[in-house]
């Protein structure tokens, strides 16, 4: 196997990571900067050290990645597969970063696999695909969404005969535990994606057995990556999660990062699913929105973000595909 494939693809895995990170930093800090919980720099480098904690919490979601979304293609053909996928993913977070539409860099990579294995006439575990994708993508944001409203009307009626200005100023406080929460949940989820591709591309180029552990140093690798782009900031998309959807305050934002969170740690332990940070903490944030009244959110910014969750797999999975095939007349 060409070691120079292997360190290509690796590197690419790693340059997806940091895409990511600037592209769904403002996953788990838009809500405490646009409430000013947080100063835009403090609140990177917060979610940069949970991004990097997270990802050393466990490795189901790596494992679903690597084994159950395709088959292991193989040889140099396998790698040209794997650095076709990435390619995919890449481009589609960098044209949605772009247009800051808080797309899912976790569905990009999904489809940016599908696409580069149709291509490559590699298996695809289309079960696999809809029972821990696709499913998922559907029932986290509407989980998101009821769940947002629920919490936020518990805390409206705890808090209803509060002092309105202390109990923002305690929910800023809360803040920023609760963005912790979501940066942690980030790093948890976000970080094995990754690790779940560097684990492929040693399995193809026969460094590690399928099965095996994932070698600590894939893990600081992508940890510190994620970690990287995280800190490099996703200005474009911070604004359209924090202030377009609704204006938010200390306890809709503390709301909204907690009931994101808590999901987040749930489909990561009980069913290794790889869920988006994006689509549960916006469906999140329109649910704690509603409960002010239905048209506080701003629908229509809504429906477009709605509409990129839509394109993404297939868009990046296109892309992959045309990847694919240029990697396949320029080297295989």
């Amino acid at each position: 196997m060409d070691t120079f494939a292997l360190v290509v693809t690796i590197g690419v895995a790693l340059f997806f990571t940091y895409t990511n990170g600037f592209h769904d930093s403002a996953n788990a800090i838009a809500t405490s900067v646009s409430t000013r919980a947080l100063t835009p720099r403090a609140a990177l480098a917060m979610a940069a050290v949970m991004n990097l904690a997270g990802a050393f919490m466990g490795s189901g979601v790596a494992k679903t990645v690597s084994e159950g979304v395709i088959q292991t293609p193989e040889g140099s053909k396998g790698m040209g597969i794997l650095f076709a996928a990435l390619v995919g993913a890449i481009v589609w977070n960098l044209i949605t970063w772009y247009f800051g539409l808080p797309s899912s860099s976790s569905h990009a990579l999904f489809g940016g696999m599908v696409g580069a294995a149709l291509a490559g006439g590699t298996t695809v575990y289309w079960h696999g695909v809809v029972d821990k994708i696709v499913i998922p993508m559907f029932v986290s944001p509407v989980v998101g969404l009821i769940a947002g409203y629920l919490v936020m009307t518990v805390i409206l009626w705890i808090f209803r005969r509060a002092n309105p200005h202390k109990a923002k100023r305690g929910f800023r406080i809360a803040q920023t535990v609760s963005a912790a929460g979501m940066a942690l949940g980030h790093g948890l989820q976000d970080a094995q994606k990754t690790m779940g591709i560097v684990v492929m591309a040693l399995v193809i180029a026969d460094v590690e057995d399928y099965g095996d552990p994932i070698p600590v140093w894939v893990k600081i690798a992508c940890a510190l990556m994620l970690s990287a782009g995280t800190y490099a900031g996703g200005w474009r998309i911070m604004r359209t999660l924090g202030r377009k959807i609704i204006e938010l305050d200390p306890p809709q934002g503390f709301a909204a990062e907690t009931t994101g969170a808590s999901i987040m740690f749930g489909s990561a332990f009980l069913f290794h699913a790889p869920i988006s940070t994006t689509h549960v903490i916006t469906s999140a944030i329109m649910g704690v929105g509603a409960t002010k009244r239905v048209n506080a959110v701003r629908w229509g910014v809504a429906k477009n973000i709605v509409l990129g969750w839509f394109i993404t797999m297939p868009a990046a999975a296109v892309v992959a595909a045309l990847s694919f095939g240029l990697v396949n007349l320029a080297f295989l």
